[in-house]
């Protein structure tokens, strides 16, 4: 599918098509497809690949320095209390208790369990997800923030993501997971330690299917990382692309991130289908952008990620992602804390406080 021109539906606010990551904006919408081989051809692309495989991947014209957009106008969040969850507590410390069972029986040694909350939009013509980034960068600064808004196509996505799902360039591409929250290093616990090693050696395998024997290393394991309000451990691994993997063999080896999945991963994501009620969409997905042109690329794991969907029977909502890995070693009311710790301050970014009635 390619063009620009499009007539404003029910489900299309009439925005413009753009694209924004790292003080960069790209316009000037030429094409979109669902084939990822043209990330291999020329020119500048914005992607967004759902958790479910539905990717977007767009081509702009125009690629230009901007900072941030205001974040004074253009985004009409939901009030705070109006977010509800496609898992409430008690539906979701079960889900723990029943990832444990897996695990006791051998059938799993890690899975992600998560929610989606979502909101409806008082105000729909006031739901532009840039300017949602615009709030984003000033009241949670992620390294992997950016926008992606294809309205006609669907597509209105705005994340404050600070993982790094695929780095790329030329034949050099890393990934840098993250296994291990708390709101200080102090939080930490052995269990987030080893998961994240658990994680890292998921991730060697998957990069490993396309990247020349012995390449793949870890320069580094379990480094923390700060970012607003909570702490993170994060690892790097890189390797070395062979001469035969483009995008479609990258994208196919690795996805969806392993982080945001388990281990083993064909397990985990059986377990995830059964355990959780609610499609996932761009969130634990990717976002991000790729210059075919230069080579090189940059996408996120899709956390800390709103989008807009404007196709909901109910009216246009917004929603969100949060979620846990789990381990044997897990508590169930701990990792529904930590979903509520990953949650709150993103949630409280993008809504609005509530009316004083006194």
């Amino acid at each position: 599918m390619s063009g620009t021109a499009h007539r404003p539906s029910a489900a299309d606010p009439g925005l413009p098509p753009l694209a924004r990551f790292g003080g960069r904006i790209a316009t000037g919408l030429r094409e979109v497809t669902s084939d990822p081989a043209a990330l291999d051809s020329a020119g500048f692309w914005a992607v967004v690949a759902d958790f479910e495989g539905r990717t977007t991947c767009a081509r702009f014209d125009r690629v230009t320095a901007a900072p941030a957009p205001p974040a004074t106008t253009g985004w009409h969040g939901p009030a705070r209390t109006a977010w509800t969850g496609s898992l409430d507590r008690a539906g979701y410390t079960a889900g723990v208790r029943r990832i444990r069972e897996h695990i006791a029986a051998g059938e799993v040694y890690q899975a992600n369990l998560c929610r989606v909350l979502s909101a409806p939009l008082p105000d729909p013509a006031r739901s532009d997800v840039d300017a949602l980034t615009g709030r984003l960068a000033r009241g949670n600064p992620a390294p992997y923030a950016g926008t992606v808004r294809l309205p006609a196509h669907g597509v209105e996505v705005a994340t404050a993501s600070p993982e790094l799902y695929l780095h790329r360039s030329g034949s050099t591409v890393a990934s840098g997971p993250i296994k291990g929250t708390g709101r200080t290093e102090h939080d930490l616990l052995d269990k987030d330690f080893a998961e994240n090693v658990m994680i890292v050696d998921l991730v060697r395998n998957d990069l490993g299917r396309v990247c020349a024997t012995g390449s793949v290393t870890v320069p580094d394991l379990c480094a923390l990382e700060k970012h607003p309000g909570l702490v993170h451990l994060v690892s790097t691994v890189r390797g070395t692309l062979r001469p035969d993997a483009g995008w479609p063999e990258l994208l196919a080896a690795t996805f969806p991130p392993g982080s945001v999945t388990g281990a083993p991963k064909s397990t985990a994501l059986r377990i995830i289908e059964a355990l959780e009620t609610a499609p996932r969409g761009p969130y634990c997905g990717a976002v991000g952008w790729v210059d075919a042109d230069r080579g090189e690329a940059e996408l996120a794991v899709g956390i800390r990620t709103f989008w807009v969907d404007r196709a909901d029977p109910a009216g246009p909502v917004v929603r969100f992602g949060t979620g846990a890995g789990i381990t044997w070693d897990s508590d169930p009311d701990r990792e529904w804390d930590e979903t509520e710790l990953k949650a709150a301050r993103l949630l409280a970014v993008a809504s609005e406080p509530e009316p004083d009635v006194r």
